[in-house]
């Protein structure tokens, strides 16, 4: 079987969701979340977590880069998408497949590393 390894920020909440699954899946989508974004390369998914997770101080301002291997057989009904140039390609798999998804995820999600974020500033 061949794989592809894709890449996804993660704020703490979907981490311990992962984490629940004993890291071998996505939680499905929220309602106002209709798409699952996997990104093809760690510096885009880092640049995500970096931008966007560790400024949500209700998810505890923190992002985390997650890598994982996807079946490319199953990979292959999907195109790639790019969203601003060649370093920032993504994969849109709708939620209602995202449990497909997760079964053709080969091994462990992994976290590749820890971002946070400043602490907020209390103004008196």
């Amino acid at each position: 079987m061949t794989v592809t390894r894709l890449y996804r920020a993660v704020g703490q909440r979907e981490l311990d969701l992962i984490e629940a699954t004993d890291w071998t899946r996505f939680p499905p989508r929220l309602d106002w979340q209709p798409i699952f974004y996997p990104v093809l390369t760690e510096d885009y998914a880092t640049g995500i977590a970096r931008d966007w997770n560790t400024k949500d101080q209700e998810n505890g301002s923190v992002g985390y880069v997650t890598a994982f291997n996807v079946d490319t057989a199953f990979l292959s009904r999907y195109e790639v998408h790019d969203v601003g140039g060649r370093e920032l390609q993504e994969y849109w798999i709708p939620a209602e497949e995202l449990e497909e998804f997760n079964s053709d995820i080969v091994g462990p999600i992994e976290v590749l590393s820890e971002l946070r974020g400043a602490p907020p500033v209390r103004v008196r």
